[in-house]
């Protein structure tokens, strides 16, 4: 899956060709099994109701995954000094578990990850359709699987027999073509279908499993770097182990995930979502935690490298607020010349901060090879498949370094003339 949302065609041909694989061997191989001389002969009535009916389901699913909305927040106030993560992107606050999908263009609630072959976001609201699609799909697929294995055992114990006496060769392509296509399709959906199952389970999605990964990374690298680090608001952080606080217990997860208790209604493809809750509180916005780690909303843990990267570390990339308010103040012409003369700056400022990490990469490449440590010291980590959170469609820029409230360095000047005019307003009443 991973770079697989990038690929120009997907885009475009994913959900069709989808579609095209259901059409065929759903439908071709019922032509070719009613329609040959194939043993032991058509499939029966009931055989034919039951896979139809499985088929049907399957086709539901499939359009609710690809259809459903992934799920968006609605904020009532966007106040800037709203507590809890901050989304860059979005210049609202990131309710917990949530991530902003660079494909959907928002943040997600329990953003899984951007599935390329349903063109849609697999999160909060469309979980339970997806992992009832793969059921359906797998169901199917064995089905048909069993009713293509009748007719190749039957031909493998009339192997004996003359040639003439058999299927015709066009009966023989067409059962080899229609039982490799079910059986890597099987194979493929098989595996995706433990994936969600996994995830269903244990309440831990693509991208959280992936931070549990990083933050092992990390633990496993210890203190000898950093414990205490201070964060771009300056305030100072513990790096510490967080054990994962959203797994409340195999019934309490499953039911969370389907949005219901009622497990009757998880297999039925008529089955409604869970819903974003519009009030600003509850489901999507906070999750139960398991109380495993001293406080609550400690997940996801720290990136010490993308907080090193980000940090005051590096003074000479801190915007000048106050130049930037005073100069809103001037006349058009004497706004473009202080423009033009922090954009030069500015430049300046770059060349530094490039100079910096430079000499910071250069002394991480030393560590590494003196030391034998294979932790990687990249600003973009990878997991031990190869993959960036990128891959599962989040936007890894709009992500946080420390999960607190938004930094100065990420309010659009447009706010902190609405913020400076609020204050103004206040103090004159």
């Amino acid at each position: 899956m991973a770079g697989l949302n990038d690929a120009p065609f997907v885009q475009s041909l994913a959900v069709p060709t989808v579609c095209f694989l259901i059409a065929f061997l759903g439908y071709y191989s019922q032509y070719m099994l009613q329609s040959t001389s194939l043993e032991p002969g058509p499939p029966s009535r009931k055989e034919t109701i039951v896979f139809n009916t499985f088929l049907l389901s399957l086709w539901y699913t499939y359009y609710k995954t690809v259809t459903e909305d992934p799920g968006r927040y609605v904020f009532l106030d966007k106040d800037i000094e709203a507590e809890g993560r901050w989304c860059k992107k979005c210049s609202a606050p990131k309710p917990a578990r949530a991530h902003h999908c660079r494909h959907c263009g928002r943040c997600i609630p329990k953003m899984d990850h951007h599935c390329p072959w349903t063109a849609n976001c697999i999160s909060m609201t469309t979980f339970p359709h997806f992992l009832r699609f793969l059921i359906f799909a797998n169901i199917s697929l064995w089905m048909l699987e069993i009713l293509l294995w009748q007719r190749v055992y039957a031909l493998w114990e009339a192997r004996h027999l003359p040639a003439y006496l058999g299927p015709t060769l066009r009966e023989l392509v067409a059962l080899a073509l229609t039982s490799l296509i079910c059986l890597f399709t099987s194979i493929a959906l098989g595996i995706m279908l433990i994936t969600a199952v996994k995830s269903w389970l244990f309440n831990c999605t693509m991208i959280e499993g992936w931070q549990v990964e990083r933050h092992e990374a990390v633990m496993d690298r210890g203190g000898r770097d950093w414990w205490d680090i201070n964060g771009t608001d300056g305030k100072s952080y513990r790096v510490e182990k967080v054990e994962f606080p959203y797994d409340l217990g195999i019934f309490a997860n499953m039911s969370q995930a389907m949005g219901t208790s009622n497990f009757l209604s998880w297999i039925s493809p008529f089955s409604s979502s869970p819903k974003v809750d519009r009030s600003g509180r509850g489901r999507g916005w906070e999750w139960e935690e398991n109380g495993f780690n001293r406080k609550t909303g400690m997940w996801p843990p720290l990136d010490p490298e993308k907080v090193r990267m980000a940090n005051s570390e590096w003074p000479a990339i801190r915007r000048d607020f106050a130049a930037e308010l005073r100069d809103a103040n001037l006349p058009s012409e004497e706004r473009k010349r202080a423009f033009k003369e922090r954009q030069l700056r500015d430049v300046e400022k770059k060349k530094i901060m490039l100079a910096e990490l430079e000499e910071i990469d250069d002394y991480d490449s030393h560590e590494e090879n003196t030391e034998g440590d294979d932790f990687e010291q990249t600003e973009y980590w990878r997991n031990t498949d190869g993959e960036r959170l990128e891959d599962f469609g989040v936007d890894e820029d709009a992500e946080d370094c420390v999960s607190k409230v938004p930094q100065e360095d990420d309010i659009p000047l447009a706010d902190l003339l609405r913020r400076r005019k609020g204050l103004h307003s206040s103090e004159a009443n």
